[in-house]
């Protein structure tokens, strides 16, 4: 007797597993958000942890090095890893960004960071809802907004010497306007990558830490420039 082939899955099964699979994904970008949130509060509130990390120009730089290192770890070699070390890499990462952020809660007030957290929250949820609910094929937009974004790198480091007001609040605008339609378009992508039937299994738990990662960046900079606009200064 020959063995029977699996039964097709139905639309109505393959729209709630993508249900299913973008709710881990939001799961653990929101817990990585909150990792990041408070490791940033909690070493905000230390002198000792504040002066140990920004202390010294050397203890920061090391710390973006290990944070690039960890996302482009995770980017590259995700198929090696198992889902346990991918989930792990990914709190580590989320853990030193609130290292670095806690600097924020020494230059703005409270107020204006949770402020600017529920915008960034509400814009961010009404751009996802879009890029997971649209018609329209996004990815076209993905060649333009890699350009935005490498143009916004190469801006930022011409105005750390040139220092121009004007050149900043260009950047700050534009980043805001980029980081906006990335959520949109990288939401759509994440939604189109999950493999419908492989629910449950590894690549299926490191499909959607891939995916958290990937929206995590996009709120997190939107964030940052937001509060470039909205955040008042102590």
């Amino acid at each position: 007797m020959q063995p029977q082939s699996p039964a097709p899955i139905t639309a109505e099964a393959a729209i709630a597993e993508t249900q299913r699979f973008m709710t881990k994904v939001y799961g653990w970008m929101s817990f990585a958000l909150a990792v990041t949130g408070l490791v940033a509060w909690y070493v905000a509130g230390n002198l000792q942890l504040v002066e140990m990390i920004f202390g010294n120009q050397i203890t920061v730089i090391i710390l973006v090095i290990v944070q690039f290192g960890l996302v482009a770890a995770l980017a590259g070699w995700v198929a090696k890893m198992s889902a346990n070390t991918a989930t792990l890499m990914f709190i580590l990462y989320a853990s030193l960004n609130g290292l670095l952020f806690s600097g924020i809660f020494l230059i703005y007030t409270s107020e204006s960071i949770a402020s600017t957290f529920y915008i960034t929250a509400g814009t961010f949820g009404i751009m996802s809802i879009y890029g997971y609910t649209t018609r329209s094929d996004l990815s076209k937009w993905g060649s333009l907004l890699f350009m935005g974004i490498i143009g916004l790198i190469i801006a930022s480091v011409v105005n750390w010497f040139m220092q121009s007001t004007t050149m900043y609040w260009i950047i700050t605008y534009a980043g805001v306007l980029i980081f906006v339609a990335l959520t949109a378009y990288d939401t759509q992508k994440i939604k189109n990558m999950n493999i419908i039937g492989n629910e449950g299994t590894d690549e299926d738990k490191k499909e959607a830490i891939i995916g958290a990662l990937t929206l995590y960046l996009d709120f997190i900079n939107l964030f940052l420039y937001l509060l470039r606009i909205f955040g008042k200064r102590k």
